[in-house]
């Protein structure tokens, strides 16, 4: 046995033993554990480095053997001790949640907490009677280049506590779900093979401090290693960037590194490759110190001054490397590792939140930790890709909600340009909700002012701090989320300024529990009104305020979320911005009982309590973790770049805070019709927060058509989140209207409709009118209509081909999205869905007395000048009662112009959608549109839309929400065709209408709660309106659509468009 081993031995005498009824003591959270401290990896020299794999180091992910247990009482007793064999375990893979791994099942919990009525418990008890307990033991040999040294074991994420044996030896206990526990094993570890046994308990006292909103796991979910300690070692390093004054020309950098041993430390500061600065220091020996000579006992302060450094920032992510060699004292070197350095300065002054001396707009999002696959044990692969997105999309900060997230993700954003506010690990929403509710005293809120909860909650602060304090990215420390107020946050407020003077602190709870109001350093709020906003900064002295969440994404959402981002474009305004909830949909791969894989969200897996699809909240679905419909709305509001093209120019405003408009490459394209006709590239300079306008490249021809010009910008060049050419930002405004001298196409749009022949022409075509007993027909040029007194407009044919299912009704319900549910109004417009599903032509028309009483005439059929008019009439089954009407005209070319007209009662109020329904066969699956897209549109959500022509597949409008609910309207649609595989079908126009086609009615979409709950697709269901409420967004639980993108009902409507058969 080495020498190391057999003198530490006799440590194990003297150390303590575990005992489980710690556990439930708020005040027992860590026992043994070794100071938190920055996570570089290191290296035994720059060769290791480069190769990627460090000789200190040995990874322990992998198979473990493991065994289950519903609580700690069943679990096998004696487990870790040396002699009791583990070897015919089950096998288990780690990193990785045991609900994840067949073991337990996947919780979804909002604000309750997930025991909460099945065991009755107050703060710092835990579940008995169920509480997982996961045995794990892994069976390892030190590798021969690490042997003779320090050995430590890092756990870098262990949900929810954790305690460790080795070699049959109690070494320690550690709670944080969230950042890394470390252990000195040298006591410990022998010869050949160590046996290595880890207990994890899924809930603890200290899970009344993790009542975030995510789906509850356990066990060892991210890596685990040993790394061993050479002579000389790299204990821990804090690096700052300084600034002197108001300039920015010259920095000093600061890096305070722990060593033990002794020897060396050479420092290299380098800015891609060339070298700025290296040098070198001694280690000095404990007591013989001296800060003057920027030496402290055990370690080492380097400053240096950097002239013109190259600011880092979002916009210009610039990173300098700082290499750091533990040198011993015959020149060998023992260590090294590489520390990437941004030189910024974040701060407040003049009442503001500024980055580099500018005041910042943060255009966030929240971010949990989240993969479909595998829960919160999320893959590089997957990190990398959700960094990528955001860039895409313009989103340029993440709030860690509510924890911290894993490691790779801060240098992600440091070397992409994400800012961060880095949250602490707290939530206690159940324990102040019950409070508010009048369900519990004000002393069951946690922390509160209790002081045996603050010594954990301060940990957590030092935790948080030294994992991440090396990030230029962190440009805020938040205490948590969602935990009311009181002593112990607001000491954990100081705690982060004590560590740290070069971020603010953020907390938004202090909203609800004004005691401590200085917790915070800004004003921060959750789904604030913007009127309510703007209340708040009339007062000139108020803080600057930010929305730590804002524009809930549930569903289909993210209405008005321009409302916002205008109101944060302000000069100076004190509003600087805020972060959408959240980033992904929070949603688990699962297979239907046909064995068919579906993404699966609360109580799907049996979990109560549970709160089901609020859970899905991204703006990026579950799975692939592609965007959503939504994410085209993000991308243009959260643009640093806008255009407001006028008829003879257009102005550019370059909101962005560092970077030129001439950083991108520019182009115009004219457009005529929603066909390109012609395109400029530009070369646009603007300098930063400033604006200037520009003539359009452009002559209008004189040709008829609806002309419009787009201008947008594009990177010049490639960059490690987007290739050259990819779009930044873009503008778009319709600029003309020429008409035609004879613009005479009824219920249509001029010129506009897809090069469909006789569509936008007088109408010369003769129709015959036949007038049957209980029909009406219609015929003329390769088309016939018929009207019944029974059944409606039954039949369409053209080019002899019946194109209607059966007859068009007029509909006025939308599917509830998730907001809409939120709000009840399903219960509050129910009377449009019962109008929708069971209107009647029975007892409507014009009145006349037969020999079997008083009949209706019903549709009303008049011949026209150059059409044949047939009107029907609806009861619409409401209460109080209220009718429409529906007039086809029909002209001899086959174009059916159709008008919808209502009266509205007052008592009935305003309608989710006011338009028409089409049964089409499957067959109709080829869609093409001019008008918004290409994604999805609503009236409070089109700012990032562009007027174009699109084409997709019927089943591509289907947006993949968790739950089947309203979703691939287009508005501002000028024209439409619904097609077979071979071009034929129906041509829809109008005038700025909206317009879907999709597999499903509005009423299967409601019925469905999961997408496999819906039928096999037999029909394409078009719905032509002249408008659909918005879906909202500022919340999903009572927030009501903004009043302006609702249907106005003060007076009568009338929606005219045409339809047409096409070869």
């Amino acid at each position: 046995m080495s020498e190391i081993y057999k003198v530490r031995k006799v440590w194990l005498s003297e150390m303590t033993q575990f005992h489980y009824d710690k556990v439930k003591d708020p005040m027992f959270f860590k026992e043994n554990v070794l100071p938190a401290h920055a996570v570089p990896v290191l290296y035994r020299n720059r060769e290791e480095y480069d190769a990627g794999s460090s000789s200190l180091r040995m990874a322990l992910d992998g198979v473990w053997k493991f065994s289950y247990a519903v609580n700690q009482a069943s679990a096998p007793a004696g487990f870790e001790k040396e002699d009791f064999d583990c070897k015919c375990w089950e096998s288990i893979c780690v990193p990785a949640h045991i609900q994840m791994e067949g073991y337990d099942v996947p919780q979804y919990a909002n604000v309750q907490y997930p025991w909460d009525g099945r065991e009755e418990l107050v703060p710092g008890e835990i579940p008995v009677r169920f509480n997982p307990t996961a045995s794990y033991v892994k069976y390892f040999e030190v590798p021969q280049a690490m042997k003779g040294k320090e050995i430590r074991i890092a756990f870098q994420g262990v949900e929810s506590g954790m305690a460790l044996w080795l070699n049959g030896s109690y070494v320690g206990y550690s709670e944080d779900s969230f950042t890394p526990s470390e252990f000195d094993l040298t006591p410990f570890l022998k010869e050949g093979e160590n046996k290595l046994a880890v207990q994890v308990y899924k809930w603890t006292s200290s899970s009344w401090c993790e009542d975030q909103d995510f789906f509850r796991f356990s066990g060892i979910y991210r890596s685990v290693c040993l790394y061993a300690l050479p002579a000389v070692h790299i204990e821990d390093i804090r690096v700052k960037t300084l600034f002197a004054g108001n300039g920015f020309d010259e920095a000093t950098l600061e890096a305070v590194v722990k060593t033990t041993g002794a020897g060396k430390i050479r420092y290299r500061l380098k800015d891609e490759e060339q070298v700025l600065l290296e040098l070198e220091k001694e280690i000095v020996p404990e007591g013989e110190a001296s800060e003057a000579a920027g030496q402290q006992a055990g370690g080492i302060i380097f400053q240096e001054k950097i002239r013109q450094p190259r600011l880092w920032s979002a916009e210009q992510p610039n990173l300098y490397r700082l290499e750091i060699e533990a040198v011993s004292p015959d020149g060998r070197t023992e260590e090294y590792l590489v520390q990437m350095v941004g030189f910024r300065r974040f701060e407040m002054k003049d009442n503001r939140m500024l980055l580099n001396g500018k005041r910042i707009v943060f255009k966030g999002v929240n971010r949990h930790e989240f993969s479909s696959v595998s829960g919160r044990h999320v893959s590089y692969e997957e990190l990398e890709k959700d960094i990528v997105t955001m860039k895409r999309n313009n989103i340029n900060a993440i709030r860690t909600c509510h924890y911290p997230d894993d490691a790779a993700i801060y240098d992600l954003c440091d070397r992409y340009g994400i800012y961060l506010i880095a949250e602490c690990n707290m939530e206690t929403h159940g324990t102040w909700d019950a409070y508010m509710r009048g369900a519990a005293e004000k002393s069951f809120v946690l922390p509160g002012d209790h002081e045996e909860w603050e010594d954990m909650m301060l940990d957590r602060v030092n935790s948080c701090y030294q994992r991440d304090k090396n990030h230029p990215s962190v440009l805020l420390w938040s205490c948590g989320n969602e935990s009311f107020g009181g002593r112990t946050i607001f000491r954990m407020s100081e705690r982060f300024r004590e560590l740290d003077d070069t971020r603010l602190v953020h907390y938004e709870g202090v909203f609800w529990d004004r005691s401590y109001d200085e917790t915070t350093d800004m004003e921060s709020r959750m789904y604030t009104k913007v009127k309510e906003i703007e209340e708040y900064l009339q007062n000139r002295e108020a803080r600057p305020i930010i929305c730590c969440e804002y524009s809930h994404a549930m569903g289909n959402s993210c209405g008005a979320l321009h409302k916002y981002t205008n109101l944060a474009d302000q000069e100076n305004s004190g509003y600087q911005g805020g972060f959408i909830w959240d980033y992904i949909d929070q949603s688990l791969y699962r297979k239907d009982r046909y064995g068919r894989e579906y993404q699966a969200y609360g109580g799907d897996f049996g979990d109560r309590p549970c709160d089901y699809n609020f859970s899905g909240n991204g703006i990026v679905y579950g799975g692939e973790r592609n965007p959503s419909p939504k994410m085209q709305e993000v991308k243009f509001d959260y643009q640093n770049l806008t255009v407001f093209i006028r008829e003879k120019d257009f102005e550019v405003w370059n909101k962005n805070l560092f970077v030129n408009a001439d950083t991108f490459a520019a182009k115009a394209v004219l457009l005529r019709n929603g066909v390109p006709t012609a395109e400029k590239e530009l070369h646009l300079c603007v300098e930063p927060e400033s604006r200037r306008s520009f003539p359009l490249p452009f002559e209008i021809p004189a040709y008829e058509g609806e002309y419009a010009v787009t201008v947008s910008f594009h990177l010049k060049q490639d960059e490690c989140w987007a290739k050259a050419g990819h779009e930044v930002a873009f503008g778009q405004a319709v600029i003309a209207n020429v008409k035609a001298e004879d613009e005479s196409e009824p219920g249509g749009t001029k010129g506009i409709t897809g090069g469909n022949p006789g569509a936008g022409t007088a109408c010369e075509k003769p129709c015959v009118l036949v007038r049957g007993k209980r029909n009406f027909g219609v015929r003329g040029t390769d088309f016939e209509a018929l009207f019944s007194i029974d059944n409606g407009f039954v039949s369409y044919r053209y080019a002899g081909k019946e194109l209607l299912i059966r007859s068009p009704k007029p509909n006025f319900w939308r599917a509830p999205v998730d907001n809409d549910e939120g709000r009840n109004m399903p219960g509050r417009y129910g009377q449009w869905k019962l109008a929708s599903l069971y209107l009647t032509t029975k007892g409507a028309g014009e009145a006349r007395e037969t020999a079997l009483g008083t009949w209706y005439d019903n549709p009303v059929v008049h011949e026209e000048k150059d059409c044949v008019a047939v009107t029907y009439y609806y009861c619409l089954q409401t209460t109080p009662e209220a009718e429409c009407q529906v007039t086809y005209r029909v002209y001899g070319d086959g174009r059916v112009q159709t008008t919808l007209a209502y009266d509205p009662v007052k008592e009935l109020g305003d309608m989710p959608e006011f338009g028409m329904l089409f049964q089409l066969s499957a067959d109709y699956d080829h869609v093409e549109w001019y008008g918004n897209g290409p994604e999805e549109t609503y009236e409070d959500r089109k700012e990032g839309a562009k007027l174009g022509i699109y084409r997709n597949l019927v089943k591509d409008n289907m947006a993949q929400y968790l739950v089947p609910q309203e979703c691939g309207n287009k508005t501002g649609v000028r024209y439409a065709k619904i097609t077979d595989r071979k071009g034929r079908g129906l041509l829809f126009t109008g005038d700025r209408m909206n317009f879907s086609a999709l597999p499903y009615t509005p009423h299967e979409l409601e019925n469905a709660r999961h997408s496999f709950e819906l039928p096999e697709v037999h029909y394409t269901w078009v719905r032509a309106s002249m408008q659909q409420m918005g879906v909202g967004g500022d919340d999903s639980w009572g927030a009501p659509v903004h009043p302006e993108y609702l249907i106005d009902v003060g007076r009568k409507l009338e929606f005219t468009f045409t339809f047409q058969g096409i070869v």
